[in-house]
């Protein structure tokens, strides 16, 4: 059983690197900033007594916190004598506020201090992946009714930050993501149909390719992918008209530098609003011409540079839209989080700006021995 079902099932309360799987060479300091290195082997030699409070922040944004299962694991596993240190912390999935502190750790420097600048990272990443998809999330419930986000971010991002990624899409609010690997750390699989690559195979024949999809994966529901010929609507009536109610649903995902062949012939639309792309005006006729022939229950996804501001754009403009892919614009890491040693042997003692910010919202946190394998 995966630990995130163990989580979701109170079994346990956070997850641990059976789950990350970290890289030992973390231990060696191979990861963390030099300077880090040299203050823990003088902490070590000088003032090997001393106990700080290290205390983690940010002070972007209103957020959606995620990361501390994962930092707290890097501490389990990789500080010297883990079992003392105190670790205070909030959960994965807390909203929290700019300055707000989100994980205190007590004990000797030289037992953790070398990780601060890794637990910031990890903190950076997963929360601004969590609170961009939560914003588009909520961005796809504009309207009224909450629209599917599927996570797509595979192609925006190196390989390795996939399983992590996905995590931190989940806690923001995404359940459909593209790839096995983003699904690995909260237990689903990736879903997805045809690329443009399945129909180029086919010479640009969207009802031979989703002929031949369906042979071969008859388990699955067939959503066509229909802007391969820029000609959105006649392909999407061919695959209605060849598949019938087997067609769960058709994906436009047109280039913003093409304009869709359907304006070309109907030039005369044109002239009051960009017409380029996915556009609402084209997912308005798409919708009008499905119905019409009948085949009111093919729902329709777009994909294709979608943001947070465009798709409450389209949401407000009550655009048929039923579902979006979005990639890249859920990846931007654009929340910083910031380490400070704030109490020396329970007093205060920061640097100039900083202090010792208590947070009645913290839990304690148990040490449990990690799984090195």
């Amino acid at each position: 059983m995966k630990e995130i079902s163990q989580k979701l099932n109170g079994d346990i309360k956070r997850l641990t690197n059976k789950t990350f799987k970290f890289d030992e060479r973390i231990k060696e300091g191979w990861f963390s900033a030099v300077y880090f290195l040299k203050t823990k082997e003088m902490a070590e030699k000088k003032l090997p007594y001393n106990r700080v409070t290290m205390q983690f922040f940010q002070k972007s944004s209103n957020a959606v916190l995620c990361g501390t299962d994962e930092a707290i694991a890097l501490v389990h596993t990789f500080a010297d004598e883990p079992e003392t240190l105190e670790i205070h912390s909030l959960k994965d999935g807390d909203k929290i506020s700019p300055y707000e502190t989100v994980l205190t750790i007590t004990g000797a420097y030289q037992q953790f201090g070398f990780l601060e600048g890794i637990i910031d990272g990890i903190l950076a990443r997963r929360t601004s992946v969590a609170t961009n998809v939560y914003n588009v999330v909520k961005a796809g419930r504009t309207s009224g009714n909450q629209k599917p986000i599927i996570f797509m971010g595979d192609r925006d991002d190196h390989f390795t930050q996939q399983a992590g990624d996905g995590y931190a899409a989940f806690i923001g609010g995404s359940t459909a993501q593209a790839t096995h690997a983003m699904n690995e750390w909260w237990g689903k699989e990736g879903m997805g149909t045809m690329p443009h690559a399945m129909i180029q195979m086919f010479r640009g024949d969207v009802v031979a390719a989703s002929r031949a999809y369906i042979e071969m994966f008859p388990e699955d529901d067939l959503v066509a992918l229909v802007d391969y010929n820029n000609d959105v609507i006649t392909d999407s009536l061919k695959v209605a008209k060849a598949f019938g109610d087997d067609l769960k649903g058709v994906r436009l995902d047109t280039s913003r530098t093409l304009v869709d062949k359907y304006f070309l012939r109907n030039h005369h639309l044109m002239g009051t609003f960009d017409p380029r792309g996915v556009n609402p005006e084209l997912i308005f006729a798409l919708r009008k011409a499905l119905n019409e022939e009948g085949f009111s229950h093919v729902n329709i996804m777009a994909s294709g540079g979608f943001t947070e501001k465009r798709i409450s754009h389209f949401e407000t403009l009550g655009v048929p839209i039923d579902m979006y892919g979005v990639g890249g614009s859920l990846l931007k890491i654009n929340i910083g989080f910031t380490g400070d040693n704030v109490l020396l042997n329970g007093t205060q003692e920061a640097k100039e700006g900083r202090r010792y910010r208590p947070n009645s919202r913290l839990e304690s946190v148990e040490y449990h021995m990690q799984n090195k394998e």
